[in-house]
């Protein structure tokens, strides 16, 4: 398999389907269909109005859904890409995504980030703040929910592992190199794999093995030709952007390209072109 040197993690595909101007039915059909394709993961978002399209179109809220789709599925991690952790006390959240990750039978992804929507923060009445604030409160949340975790009885039945997404480079990333087990980035691949080597620098900095945090990247399906700058770049795992009807042809597409790629570094070939 052709990865960076010291990363060991598995190549991945997933999905993250948009809970926006669609119905609970068509996304609990998608969310049966990519687990019964035999792909990795499965994810939505953490957001209140639409982000695209008609603002007041029709939405359904993360957790809840999740949790619908973990009852659907057998096979992928479930996870929100990414939670906004000023949406909810942190210990409230460490609780939810255990009991998710029960009723997932261990698939569980705890997912998180600042938060970027104000619509949602307005609405909802949460206070928005400036970006450095929610990055300071996305910092004091993780450490609290690090220690929430381990009090919870029972405990996750399956690792419960932490993704964090962004990608500030001074601030996000030493967050992740400090609390994260993965990281999501999002492309362009030399925007990834300059992001990528931050993240790397980081861990050094912090004393962190940097082939403990496994790389995520946020693509569209439209971007099958790109699969091997992405790998190159060190994503590990792809994550594609999916909007009803939900159409799963594209992202097989780039799972194939994705195992070709794998296949070809297990031969000893160089990488796709």
């Amino acid at each position: 398999m052709t990865q960076p040197p010291g990363r060991t993690t598995p190549l991945k595909v997933g999905v993250q389907l948009w809970p926006q101007h669609t119905t609970v039915h068509a996304l609990r059909d998608a969310a049966r269909r990519i687990d019964a394709a035999g792909l990795d993961s499965l994810w939505t978002w953490d957001h209140f109005f639409p982000l695209s399209g008609e603002p007041d179109g029709p939405h359904f809220e993360g957790w809840t859904l999740l949790t619908a789709l973990a009852c659907d599925t057998q096979h992928v991690t479930v996870g929100l890409l990414v939670a906004a952790t000023g949406y909810r006390n942190p210990h409230l959240m460490a609780d939810m995504a255990r009991t998710l990750d029960h009723v997932s039978g261990g698939r569980a992804v705890l997912g998180l980030g600042a938060g970027w929507f104000q619509r949602d923060y307005d609405a909802y009445e949460y206070p928005f703040g400036t970006p450095g604030g929610r990055l300071h409160d996305l910092e004091g949340d993780l450490y609290r929910i690090r220690r929430r975790l381990p009090q919870l009885v029972p405990q996750p039945v399956g690792p419960l592992p932490i993704l964090v997404g962004g990608g500030g480079e001074k601030v996000t990333l030493r967050i992740v190199a400090r609390f994260a087990d993965l990281w999501n980035g999002y492309g362009p691949p030399e925007d990834f794999a300059r992001r990528n080597a931050v993240l790397d620098d980081w861990c050094a900095r912090l004393g962190r093995d940097p082939a403990t945090i496994e790389r995520t990247c946020h693509i569209g399906v439209d971007e099958v030709d790109a699969v091997d700058d992405y790998l190159a770049a060190g994503a590990q795992h792809l994550i594609v952007r999916l909007e009803d009807p939900f159409p799963l042809e594209p992202v097989v597409a780039i799972r194939d390209r994705v195992r070709a790629h794998a296949a070809a570094g297990a031969d000893g070939g160089a990488p796709l072109a």
